[in-house]
C-alpha cells in the first residue's frame, strides 16, 4: 500500500497534468464554440440565460442620507437599513 507521502505527490502530478489537459484542449474548445454561436447567430441572452442581465440591471431603491451607502432592496438588508421603517430611505425617481 503506498504511503500518504507518495499518494500525495501522485496527486500533485496527476492535478498538474489535468491541468496541462485542460489549457490544451481549451483554444480548440473555445474556437467550436464560437463558430457555434456564429453559425447560429446566438446571442449573450440566449447562451447564458436572463439570470446574468438581471444582475447588471439592479436599480437602488434606497439610500443611507448619512452615508450615500445604498441598496437594491434584494437579498439581505444592510445594517443601516435593517429593522427601520424604509420609507424614509426609497430613492425618488428623478
Amino acid at each position: 500500500m503506498a504511503t500518504y507521502h507518495e499518494l500525495k505527490a501522485q496527486l500533485i502530478s496527476v492535478t498538474q497534468q489535468a491541468e496541462a489537459a485542460r489549457l490544451s484542449e481549451k483554444k480548440s474548445v473555445l474556437d467550436e464554440v464560437r463558430s457555434t454561436v456564429e453559425a447560429y447567430g446566438l446571442t449573450e441572452k440566449e447562451v447564458f440565460g436572463q439570470h446574468r442581465l438581471k444582475r447588471e440591471q439592479l436599480t437602488v431603491k434606497y439610500r443611507d442620507p448619512e452615508t450615500g451607502a445604498t441598496w437594491s432592496g434584494r437579498g439581505r438588508p444592510p445594517k443601516w437599513i435593517a429593522g427601520k421603517d424604509r420609507s424614509s430611505f426609497v430613492v425618488k425617481n428623478e
